[in-house]
Order: C-alpha cells, then sequence, then structure tokens
C-alpha cells in the first residue's frame, strides 16, 4: 500500500470520512488561494504529513487532531533562497488556515535540488510515498528525480535524528506549565519515535504505522498508535514509561552505528556556520545530530527534572 495516499484509495483520517471530508475542502480551499496568490517560482503545493499518507488522527468530536503540512515546491533551477521567498510568500494561508480549521498548518518550502540532497531522509521518503496533489504541477513530476530508498538504505542517523527530535519533545513535556494535551501528545510521540527508531536501525523501518507497530510486536508502540489516531486528554502511557521506551532505543541505535559517527572537519564547520558557536571540543566534529543527541540522552538518563536545557533548546532548533 505504499502508493495508498497518493493515489486516492485511501482517505485523508484514520477511517473518519467527516475529518476526510474536511481535508479534502480544506485541500480545496487552499489550492485556490495558491492559485490566486501567483507565487513566483512556485511549481506545485501537494499535502504531506499524517493526512497527506492516510494516516492522520481525529478527535472524539471528528476535528483534526494534527498538524496539516504542506509542501511547496520551487520550480527547477530555484535556490534555497529563491525557496525561502515562496515560505514567506505563503505565511498568510498559513494563518488563515490555522485559524479556520483550528490545527497548525504549515508550507514548508523546498527547492528541487534540496530535495534531491536530502532523498535519503526519512522525512522525503515518506513525502515520496504518501501525498495528496493541491496545487500546480503533480507530485509525480515534482519528485520524479528522487528515488524511492529501501527500509535498509535509510541512514543511521534518520535514528538518531528521531530520538533527538522526541527526546526533545519528552523533556519540554516535563517543564512546569505545560498543558495536559501538550503533555499526552509529547509522550505518544517520544514512545512511536522510538519504536521507528530501533526499526531503521535495524533495517526494518515500514512505511504505514500499522505495518510498524505489527514488525515491532510492541504494546507499548501499539497504545502510542491507537491514541494518535484517536487522542485524549490522558496520555498513552506515564512519562516515565515514555522515558524507559526512549532510553532502551537510545541503547539499541547506539549499538547499531555510534561508531560510524566519527569526527570530521565538514562537520565541525557545519557546526561552527549554523550554530555561530564551537560548543565542547569533546564533541567536535561530531555530525550535529549526532551531538544533540548525546546531550538530550545525558539529560533524559539523569532524570529530566530541569526540562529542556537551554543550550539544547538552541541546538534542536537549528539541527532537530
Amino acid at each position: 500500500m505504499e502508493e495508498c495516499a497518493a493515489s486516492g484509495a485511501r482517505g485523508y483520517a484514520w477511517q473518519s470520512p467527516a475529518a476526510d471530508r474536511t481535508v479534502e475542502e480544506a485541500v480545496r480551499g487552499i489550492g485556490a488561494d495558491v492559485a490566486a496568490l501567483a507565487v513566483k517560482g512556485l511549481a506545485g503545493v501537494v499535502l504531506g504529513g499524517g493526512y497527506g499518507r492516510g494516516e492522520g488522527g481525529v478527535m472524539a468530536d471528528g476535528g483534526l487532531s494534527n498538524d496539516l503540512d504542506f509542501f511547496a515546491i520551487a520550480e527547477e533551477g530555484t535556490g534555497d533562497g529563491g525557496a525561502a521567498a515562496i515560505g514567506e510568500a505563503l505565511r498568510p494561508l498559513e494563518r488563515k488556515w490555522s485559524g479556520a480549521l483550528g490545527v497548525d498548518v504549515e508550507f514548508m518550502a523546498k527547492s528541487p535540488a534540496r530535495l534531491r540532497h536530502d532523498g535519503e531522509r526519512l522525512m522525503v521518503q515518506e513525502l515520496v510515498r504518501g501525498y495528496r496533489d493541491t496545487w500546480g504541477a503533480p507530485g509525480e513530476r515534482l519528485f520524479s528525480g528522487i528515488p524511492r530508498r529501501g527500509a535498509r538504505e535509510l541512514p543511521w542517523t534518520e535514528a538518531v535524528r528521531l530520538l533527538a527530535n522526541r527526546g526533545a519533545g519528552l523533556l519540554l513535556a516535563r517543564e512546569e506549565g505545560r498543558g495536559d494535551d501538550f503533555v499526552a501528545r509529547n509522550i505518544a510521540k517520544c514512545v512511536l519515535g522510538a519504536g521507528d527508531a530501533r526499526l531503521i536501525a535495524r533495517g526494518a523501518y515500514r512505511w504505514r504505522a500499522v505495518d510498524r507497530a505489527e514488525a515491532l510486536g510492541d504494546d507499548g508502540y501499539r497504545a502510542a498508535l491507537a491514541w494518535k489516531f484517536r487522542p485524549r486528554t490522558a496520555p498513552p502511557c506515564p512519562w516515565e514509561e515514555a522515558r524507559t521506551a526512549w532510553l532502551a532505543a537510545a541503547e539499541e541505535v547506539r549499538a547499531a552505528g555510534w561508531a560510524g559517527a566519527g569526527r570530521s572537519l565538514r562537520n565541525a564547520a557545519r557546526w561552527v556556520a549554523r550554530r555561530r558557536s564551537w560548543g565542547e571540543w569533546r564533541t567536535a566534529g561530531m555530525d550535529p545530530v549526532v551531538r544533540l543527541f548525546a546531550v538530550l540522552e545525558a539529560e533524559i538518563r539523569s532524570g529530566g527534572e530541569r526540562g529542556l536545557p537551554s543550550g539544547a533548546r538552541r541546538d534542536w532548533e537549528v539541527f532537530g
């Protein structure tokens, strides 16, 4: 069923015709708004993310529960600067439709060259397997230059990236003043991310969430997936259980590839150029995502009482 979302064989949301209709109307309306803007250099827009793959969640009242992640693909030959300008031109639609739908609507503007450069990334590989055409050139044409990779071809650093992102969310959920929905959502994301990272480390990732649950055979993952499809105020498990799942995944991911996370001048230059600092010498030259992961792992192992440390927060915003 790799083609299910792109071909229209499945709906936008998990077994919810009402939510499907909501997203269908939003896709049509957003497509019309994009056309009216006539953004220079924009080749096409597709809906990606959970709703693009037919795996979006649904609230108890039938409302949408996930963000709507649209990808705005620039014309061939457009650089990253031109893509950024396209993203800025689409910001008014983010505000309009976020208010109308009650969930965040985001446009991620990408140049074709950047998509090809990041072609091995999990985000891109999931996108080319599950999307909904929204405006302009169809995804079949927009993504024609991106070969589909098998699960064993996903880079080890993608497992690390997942753990870094979900670990940061887990620490944020530990901070005072976070609402119940924020805490529950980040606990569920952490458990799912930990399971997905383990599958990537094993070269056994699956492109549908229900298939990943079957491959893992883990009750905690199944509970978190059920929560994703039908969110509730109560989290799928206590914070400490999510922490345990994250740490177990971290051990497996480390064992699978840490020796390949060696230092290089290129990685050091990437860190300095984007972070505007050198950081700790002991981690100098490590891949920035691996470097961030190591900091988060230490904090989570200590119990996470401080929440997300300020330095790690900035690193996560830049590299996560």
